[in-house]
């Protein structure tokens, strides 16, 4: 497998405005000398990496279906970042979790069914 990923100008413009935005609500706040600091970006140091075996309804272009079960190996599930396409600007581990549940209940019930 291979990848093709890079880190373009619009997302290092938006991590100088982060910067920015964070040293202005420090001192709205009250603090004074507020540095701000970027000591860059490489693809993969961010640790909720998504997208890579998205979810859908069509096999022909999902990886994996509505319970995470992967289309082409009924015994697999997928229940990190991978499924998601895109993501709030929030920590998504909850949403790992909720979805880790939901495939989870539905392995053991296909499970009891003898489907897996």
């Amino acid at each position: 497998m291979a990848f093709d990923v890079e880190t373009k100008e619009n997302e290092r413009k938006m991590r100088i405005d982060m910067m920015n935005d964070a040293k202005e609500m420090l001192e709205a706040a009250g603090l004074k000398d507020v540095n701000g600091y970027d000591a860059g970006y490489s693809v993969g140091m961010g640790i909720h990496e998504m997208g890579t075996a998205r979810m859908g309804r069509d096999p022909k272009t999902s990886v994996l279906n509505g319970n995470n079960q992967v289309w082409d190996a009924p015994n697999v599930f997928v229940t990190d970042g991978a499924c998601m396409t895109s993501a709030s600007c929030v920590n998504p581990s909850l949403t790992y979790m909720a979805l880790t549940a939901r495939a989870a209940e539905f392995a053991v019930n296909e499970l009891k069914k003898g489907n897996l």
